[in-house]
């Protein structure tokens, strides 16, 4: 539980979090504590802890131990939240509050530049219980989801930016509709991580895999929600403990380690992208680059009010006369951007979105074919070279590459 004021900034905070104190003699770091039963001095005891929903009392190794405690103390601390549930994997962190708060009969918005699973549990499992999904544009406003809200829709799930393609979403517009209608505002808040404070914008329960930049070395599943009240906090809880969502208190130490580095790692990683955007962005070969916080992408202003930073995650989209076999052609020549899924750890990564797009509510144009990147920690005049040869394979692959020379 986190109910400390802030005080300090992020780099701070990060370094002291979920620590026993500068003035407690011991190791720096928390130790790792695994087991499965717990043990308790009688019986009234063991009552009075099951009886405490609220409190974290270690009644199975299931519930949670110290390791875990720590690390949802610091996610709580960097998004200004109160409570956090730790599970198992960034999509797990996805449906676990979706399930707690939907049920048969329900209705739930979610925008339309939805994450891929996401999207795919809407359609499936919830469908399956009776739970009606409206994907709506990302970038409608607040008039436009009030047409949009029914008397039965409980939940309005928000993704800002969205993923592969960006969106930047109104948040306080959007949850003051929700909440004036009843709904619980769930959000994806992976990509801002602590430079979006959700629940100063009105959100109710944040999102995060923490697989991303927490972990930040591409090599542990974890997920985590955020609460500010009570209420939510045991609707959460409850509904993750049914589930018997669980997570390896090692992945849980992994993660705090990860933590103590995030913010040095994110700065550099920000100021990379930030750089290698503005070059793709002069290319003949590009349309747009889709950005948030580059001046000129869409999106832009609001990021500039909501945000007071971002990551290294951003999509491209080429100009129309480029094919799918050009746009392949151009990634697999590429030496230092891996191919694969995820993003957030040290090592810079290139997806085309093309194959990763669905949508309903007829957002999915750009215009040309759309690639995600990833910037790591590699030098960033490093990156851009390799993507400068890689152009030159998009170009040499393309039936329009004579306009483009």
């Amino acid at each position: 539980m986190n109910d400390q004021p802030t005080k300090h900034d992020i780099y701070t905070r990060l370094s002291h979090a979920g620590r026993a104190g500068t003035h407690v003699h011991g190791f720096v770091n928390p130790p790792v504590h695994r087991g499965s039963t717990v043990l308790v001095e009688n019986v009234a005891m063991r009552a009075d802890a099951g009886n405490h929903r609220l409190e974290q009392y270690m009644i199975y190794g299931v519930c949670g131990g110290p390791t875990h405690y720590a690390l949802e103390n610091v996610v709580a601390e960097i998004e200004g939240g109160t409570r956090c549930q730790i599970v198992s994997s960034g999509l797990a962190a996805v449906t676990t509050p979706l399930l707690a708060y939907l049920k048969t009969g329900d209705h739930c918005l979610m925008p339309d530049s939805v994450y891929g699973p996401a999207r795919g549990f809407a359609n499936g499992m919830m469908k399956g219980f009776g739970i009606e999904t409206t994907f709506y544009d990302p970038c409608i406003d607040g008039a436009g989801l009030a047409a949009l809200m029914q008397p039965n829709t409980k939940v309005l799930y928000l993704e800002s930016p969205g993923s592969h393609t960006f969106e930047v979403q109104d948040v306080p517009a959007l949850a003051t509709v929700a909440h004036a209608h009843g709904a619980k505002v769930l959000m994806d808040n992976t990509w801002g991580i602590y430079h979006f404070q959700p629940f100063q914008h009105g959100v109710d329960v944040s999102i995060q895999a923490l697989t991303k930049y927490v972990v930040g070395h591409s090599d542990v599943l974890l997920g985590s929600i955020v609460t500010n009240s009570d209420e939510d906090w045991e609707i959460v809880r409850t509904a993750s403990l049914a589930l018997g969502q669980y997570a390896s208190p090692d992945d849980c130490w992994l993660a705090l380690r990860g933590a103590r580095t995030m913010a040095v790692r994110m700065e550099r990683q920000f100021a990379s992208s930030i750089e290698v955007a503005r070059w793709l962005a002069g290319r003949p070969e590009v349309k747009q680059v889709l950005h948030p916080a580059l001046p000129g992408a869409p999106g832009h202003e609001v990021w500039a009010r909501d945000f007071t930073g971002g990551c290294s995650l951003f999509g491209v989209v080429f100009q129309p006369g480029f094919s799918n076999e050009a746009i392949g052609a151009m990634i697999n020549s590429l030496e230092l951007f891996g191919i694969g899924a995820s993003w957030g750890g040290f090592e810079s990564l290139a997806l085309p979105s093309n194959i990763s797009i669905n949508r309903t509510a007829g957002t999915g144009d750009f215009g040309g074919p759309v690639v995600r990147y990833h910037v790591g920690l590699e030098a960033p005049g490093d990156l851009i070279a390799d993507l400068e040869q890689s152009l030159g394979v998009l170009r040499s692959n393309s039936l329009e590459k004579t306009q483009l020379d």
